[in-house]
């Protein structure tokens, strides 16, 4: 797939932009296949993972992008919505309880055209700068399509791009691209099928560990939806999810 409004942002509006004034860069790009599909995991650290990775990367990416990007009213929900729609994105409502089936079912469609799928597994931004608990889509898409996992660390775009800000601060954004990751590999060490019950989630965990691994942050065992659901309704960090120190 080659959208060329996808080309030119990347190009032209804010690719050059951000070259310089993020001076991002990316390690282990050989571990992205140069054609065919393929499936790549990212920890999810700000709006702008989206902007940053696709940069340093010649292939085109399709992401899944919460629903609330293409629905938002009044002027900035318009744009919003022309932009992700022009980019090839694909909404999913993450309240939807279908949510994970829309993505593995976008993702197969992706596939069959023979492009890369990228997926945040934590389903939202840390709210913290860890890594946090993983949902299974990732690992249904993986054993669904048989293709290994992608994984892909992002380092600095939480400062570069903190949560509520719009303007990206000039703070150095890095990417650490790892080796694939084979899900038959992850269940015969652990004694498991693929037609176990466990195995996406013993997938998902050993990915979630190695992101957190690669990003250099600490895992939480629980999922950044409902931390960031008890920070907002003024209850504070959920028990086991506190940051070290408080």
């Amino acid at each position: 797939m080659h959208n060329r409004w996808y080309w030119a942002f990347k190009n032209v509006f804010f690719g050059p932009f951000l070259r310089v004034w993020n001076r991002p860069t990316i390690t282990g790009l050989d571990n992205i296949p140069s054609e065919g599909p393929g499936l790549i995991a990212s920890n999810h650290q700000a709006v702008m993972d989206s902007f940053y990775f696709p940069l340093m990367v010649p292939r085109q990416m399709t992401f899944p992008a919460k629903s609330e990007y293409f629905t938002t009213p009044g002027v900035v929900g318009r744009m919003q919505k022309w932009f992700f729609t022009a980019v090839g994105q694909i909404p999913v409502d993450r309240n939807d309880a279908r949510a994970g089936d829309t993505i593995v079912a976008a993702a197969e469609e992706v596939f069959q055209r023979g492009d890369l799928f990228c997926i945040y597994p934590e389903g939202t931004r840390s709210p913290d700068g860890r890594v946090y608990k993983g949902r299974t889509g990732m690992a249904r898409i993986a054993l669904r399509s048989g293709l290994p996992i992608i994984p892909v660390a992002m380092i600095g775009s939480r400062e570069a791009n903190p949560i509520g800000s719009w303007i990206p601060r000039p703070k150095k954004v890095r990417m650490i691209i790892d080796s694939p990751i084979y899900p038959a590999h992850i269940l015969a060490e652990q004694g498991i099928t693929a037609e176990d019950r466990e195995a996406p989630r013993a997938i998902t965990d050993y990915v979630m560990h190695r992101l957190a691994e690669l990003a250099g942050k600490p895992y939480v065992d629980q999922y950044a939806s409902d931390v960031k659901a008890s920070l907002e309704a003024g209850h504070g960090y959920p028990p086991g999810a506190e940051p070290s120190g408080r």
